[in-house]
């Protein structure tokens, strides 16, 4: 195996900064990490500027002017996109279709995971939502949780069904939420009108998600605190975050990274037009427009997915919300990671930890970016 050493940049994840940086990479696993002087290897890579993990988007539908419902070569469209921006391993989100039509897509995602590292699995946001709360998914596709259906949907995943997105207040939904579970899959809560109570009674029985707090779902009221006030109050809870500055201001923002320290996820929820311009696209079903970068259903104010990237995610996080940067950059490495059951092998710089890397500039815009050990631009050329 050709190792490869990378020397001279400041490292930044969830353990902290540490100046004078170096790492060596095997294959695709970092082998050893240090200061100072770095140690000999096949390859030296010399850096300047912040060296961050590679990024994890757990929710994200698209990019590049390409859309992940769209099969394979959209979906690896959208991904190189995203990799542009920091994102090293995707989870590809599914919006609500026809139950035919979601097995087909699982399982081009099952042969894409078996293809492409890079990609982690899976993630169903429906079809099992609040019709009140449903957003930019088509109603004529929503439909309550059955048993059968959802075997059926885990046949065709094979097993790389990351997690779901549910709605708790729907019946049945409570053993759906065992089932999927069961079947290692992680639950989360999203698209609801499920009160404090009930969203307590859904982590009770095993989810573990808040799906993009603060939207589709009821906001805090100081008589009816709703499901974030739930999630903020159980540590086992991962909270997804959309912060573009749209979907949330910066400043309730702050208060989720203060309620829930190390438990918040920022995602992208991102459509087609991520990294593309605005302009007339396809979510599922159904139109969207993009104006000034702000994705709706045609004709409407309902917000459709968004147009953001990761690294745009963290800079609002730092500049915006004034998160602290090794804080920042754990919500988008070592905290989805963590959700996922991957925290001992994503989103740290730390020996036995994929070669995932992100170098930023001290504006913390992207200047190169490795995934399983291999540069970005390399890494889609060996991916044709």
């Amino acid at each position: 195996m050709v190792t490869t050493v990378f020397t001279g940049a400041r490292k930044l994840d969830a353990d902290g900064q540490v100046d004078d940086f170096w790492m060596v990479v095997d294959d695709d696993t970092i082998t050893s990490t240090g200061t100072g002087p770095a140690p000999a290897a096949d390859d030296r890579v010399e850096l300047d500027g912040w060296l961050v993990p590679g990024f994890i988007d757990l929710h994200c539908h698209g990019g590049g002017g390409h859309a992940f419902d769209d099969g394979d070569e959209s979906i690896m469209g959208a991904l190189a996109a995203h990799r542009a921006h920091g994102t090293t391993r995707s989870v590809i989100s599914l919006v609500a279709n026809p139950t035919a039509r979601l097995r087909e897509s699982l399982e081009v995602v099952a042969d894409l995971v078996e293809d492409d590292p890079l990609v982690l699995g899976s993630h169903l946001e429906g079809p099992y939502l609040a019709p009140e709360r449903r957003g930019a998914h088509n109603p004529v596709h929503l439909k309550t949780p059955d048993e059968l259906e959802i075997s059926g949907l885990l046949a065709s995943s094979r097993g790389t069904l990351t997690h779901v997105t549910l709605a708790p207040e729907l019946d049945g939904a409570m053993d759906a939420i065992e089932q999927f579970v069961d079947a290692g899959v992680t639950v989360g809560v999203g698209h609801t009108d499920a009160t404090m109570e009930l969203t307590q009674e859904a982590f009770a029985r095993g989810a573990t998600m808040l799906t993009h707090a603060f939207n589709a779902m009821p906001g805090i009221h100081h008589r009816a605190p709703g499901p974030i006030m739930a999630a903020f109050e159980d540590e086992r809870v991962t909270i997804e975050l959309i912060l573009d500055g749209l979907h949330v201001h910066p400043q309730v923002a702050a208060v989720a990274f203060r309620s829930a320290p190390r438990r918040i996820a920022l995602v992208t929820d991102a459509m087609a037009a991520a990294g593309s311009d605005d302009g007339d696209y396809r979510l599922g079903s159904l139109n969207v427009s993009v104006r000034d970068g702000l994705a709706v259903l045609s004709g409407t104010n309902t917000i459709a997915g968004s147009t953001l990237t990761q690294d745009h995610a963290l800079r609002c996080a730092i500049t915006g919300a004034r998160v602290a940067p090794a804080e920042a950059v754990a919500a988008l490495t070592a905290t989805p990671a963590r959700a996922l059951g991957l925290g001992h092998r994503f989103g740290r710089l730390a020996p036995g930890f994929a070669a995932d890397a992100v170098l930023l500039d001290d504006d913390w815009h992207v200047k190169r970016v490795w995934g399983n050990g291999v540069e970005f631009s390399e890494h889609q050329a060996l991916r044709g």
